[in-house]
């Protein structure tokens, strides 16, 4: 399977990553675990990849399920190093601009 490219991932979606990367400068986030729906996983490497080049934070991608906020992964404040900054993605495609 071709990987994917943050090219393509933008041009399909508009997950407002300069926000996320305005978020974890913000915070000093130093490990991020970022949730995605199954739908945009085939993106979610592309998505790291562009994400460490602007802020040098270490990734986790969640790879359970994820139906919306209230599908927060648990259990993960016993790692170590700690998540500094969880992220969850949505789903909706760009509606067309005419």
């Amino acid at each position: 399977m071709k990987e994917k490219t943050i090219g393509e991932v933008q041009e399909k979606y508009n997950l407002e990553l300069e926000k996320v990367i305005s978020e974890i400068k913000k915070t000093k986030a130093k490990l991020v675990l970022l949730q995605f729906p199954d739908g945009l996983k085939v993106y979610a490497t592309a998505i790291v990849d562009y994400l460490r080049d602007k802020t040098k934070a270490e990734f986790l991608i969640w790879l359970g399920s994820c139906y919306g906020a209230c599908d927060t992964p648990v259990g993960l404040e016993k790692l170590n190093p700690k998540i500094d900054l969880t992220i969850q993605f949505g789903h909706n495609e760009l509606m067309p601009s005419y």
